[in-house]
C-alpha cells in the first residue's frame, strides 16, 4: 500500500516562541519576565535548549522584538508558534490518520574520502526486492539489522510522536520513560502513529507468539517517549520544543520525530529549529525527521516532477531528512525531495514502503490491532533511528560524529541524491 497522505501547512497557535542566548539561558528569561511578566510565560520554559512559549499582547511584542535586535540583551529571536502533523499512511483509514547547509557542508567534509572510496559492487550488489520473512521484516533486511550484532544497548532513544501503546505486551519489560506535552491527554496513544514507529526504533528482537516476524531495531535501548503530537496526531511547536529539551535533558542521544509541516517551493527552513537542531547536536544528540509525503500526485499515483520541497523541521540543515524507499529499493512516490536552494536536503534514505510494525489496541476508528503495515517517510525515520542506536553502541559517537558515521556507512543508491541523498541507512555489523 502507498502513503498518500501530505501533512497540513503550519498554522500559528497565537504564542510565541523565544530563543535564548546559548549560556544565558536564566538571564534571558529574567529579562523576559521583565518585559511580559513571568505568568504569561509558558511553564515549559526548556532549559537546554534555552526556549521559552510565551503569551503576547502588541505591546509586549514588540517589546520583545526591539530585544532580538539589540546584541546586548539574551534574547536571540523570537517567532510565531506554529502546528506541527503526523506524517503517516492514510490508505488505511482515511479518517484515522490526518516533515547544514554550513553545518551538513562540515559533516560532509569529515566524511567524503571515505564515501568515495566505497565500490560500486558494494553499494548496489544484485538488488532485488525483499520481502518480509518468518524472521524479519523486509527493511529489516535491507538495512543489515538482521545481521548485525548490536542491540542499542545502553542506549537512549526518544520518539517524540503521538505516544506508545504503553499495555502493548510486546513492550512489557522494557525499561520506558514518558511524558505527555498534550494537556489533557496522557501518553496513552490512541492514534497508532506513534506506536508503530517506536515499534521500528526499537520493539522485540525476536518474534512475539503474536508477531510472525522481527521488526524492531535497537531492541534493548532504553525508551523515552515523548507525546508531542494529539490523539489526532496534531501539536504546536511548544510540545515538540518541550519534548526535544526533555530527551536532551534525560540524556538521549537519538531522537526521532515522524512529524512536520508541509513548505512551499523556495521556502527557507526555520532558523529558530535549526538554532535548537546545532544545540541538541553539541550537547550529544541527533535529531532525525521525517522529510514528508507530498510528493504523490494523488489523481495519478504518480510523483510530481519537480517533487515538493523537504517539510518543515527536516528541512534544517542540523536535522537529518530522511526519504522513504520501497522494497525494490526505489524512490517511494510520495517522498519528498531536495528541491530548495535554502535547506531542504535530504541527507539519507530508509525503507518506508509496506512497514510492519506495533499498533495500538486503542486507536481510535480502527478496529483493534496489535500489529500493522502501512507506509510513509514517517516509517523511514524510526528505521534510520534504529541503526544510529546500533551505531552509537557500536562505535560511542555522538552528535555531529554520530551523524558522519551514519552517512560513511549509507549504501549509495543508483539514485539522484536530491532524492535519497547519501543512500540506503546500514547497520553495523
Amino acid at each position: 500500500m502507498n502513503d498518500n497522505l501530505s501533512p497540513k501547512s503550519a498554522q500559528t497557535t497565537g504564542r510565541y516562541l523565544v530563543l535564548m542566548k546559548e549560556g544565558e539561558e536564566t538571564a534571558g528569561m529574567a529579562a523576559l519576565s521583565e518585559m511580559v511578566g513571568a505568568g504569561e510565560i509558558d511553564a515549559s520554559a526548556m532549559s537546554c535548549i534555552g526556549v521559552a512559549v510565551v503569551s503576547l499582547d502588541p505591546n509586549q511584542l514588540q517589546s520583545v522584538n526591539m530585544a532580538v535586535t539589540d546584541d546586548s540583551r539574551p534574547i536571540v529571536s523570537i517567532e510565531p508558534e506554529r502546528m506541527m502533523y503526523a506524517i503517516g499512511d492514510n490508505s488505511i483509514d482515511a479518517d484515522t490518520m490526518n516533515y547544514l547547509r554550513g553545518y551538513k557542508d562540515g559533516v560532509n567534509h569529515l566524511v567524503d574520502g571515505l564515501i568515495g572510496s566505497r565500490l560500486e559492487s558494494q553499494q548496489q550488489s544484485s538488488i532485488s526486492a525483499f520481502v518480509n520473512d518468518t524472521d524479519n521484516t523486509w527493511g529489516l533486511q535491507a538495512t543489515q539489522v538482521s545481521d548485525s550484532s548490536y542491540s542499542g544497548g545502553g542506549i537512549k532513544i526518544a520518539v517524540l510522536d503521538t505516544g506508545l501503546d504503553l499495555t502493548h505486551p510486546d513492550f512489557v519489560g522494557r525499561t520506558i520513560t514518558s511524558k505527555s506535552f498534550i494537556n489533557g491527554e496522557d501518553v496513552q496513544d490512541l492514534n497508532g502513529h506513534g506506536t508503530h514507529c517506536i515499534g521500528t526504533a526499537c520493539g522485540l528482537d525476536s518474534s512475539d507468539p503474536a508477531s510472525p516476524m522481527r521488526y524492531g531495531i535497537a531492541y534493548e535501548a532504553e525508551i523515552f517517549v515523548g507525546k508531542v503530537l494529539s490523539n489526532q496526531g496534531s501539536g504546536g511547536d511548544g510540545g515538540i520544543l518541550a519534548g526535544i529539551n526533555w530527551a536532551i535533558d534525560n540524556g538521549c542521544q537519538i531522537i526521532s520525530m515522524s512529524l512536520g509541516a508541509a513548505t512551499l517551493p523556495g521556502e527557507s527552513y526555520r532558523q529558530f529549529y535549526e538554532d535548537v537542531a546545532q544545540r541538541a547536536l553539541r550537547q550529544g544528540s541527533i535529531i532525525i525527521a521525517a522529510a514528508g509525503n507530498d510528493s504523490r500526485n494523488r489523481s495519478t499515483g504518480k510523483r510530481f516532477s519537480p517533487p515538493k520541497p523537504v517539510g518543515s523541521p527536516a528541512n534544517c540543515p542540523s536535522i537529518m531528512a530522511v526519504a522513504a524507499l520501497d522494497s525494490s529499493f526505489q524512490l517511494a512516490a510520495f517522498s519528498n525531495g531536495s528541491i530548495n536552494p535554502q535547506g531542504g536536503q535530504i541527507d539519507i534514505a530508509a525503507p518506508g514502503v509496506d512497514i510492519y510494525s506495533t499498533w495500538s489496541t486503542d486507536a481510535r476508528g480502527a478496529k483493534p490491532s496489535m500489529y500493522r503495515t502501512i507506509s510513509g517517510t514517517s516509517m523511514a525515520t524510526p528505521h534510520v533511528a534504529g541503526v544510529a542506536a546500533l551505531h552509537a553502541e557500536a562505535t560511542g559517537k555522538r552528535g555531529v560524529e554520530l551523524w558522519a558515521v551514519l552517512i560513511q556507512q549509507a549504501q549509495r543508491l543508483s539514485l539522484p541524491s536530491v532524492d535519497v541523498g547519501n543512500g540506503l541507512v546500514q547497520a553495523p555489523l
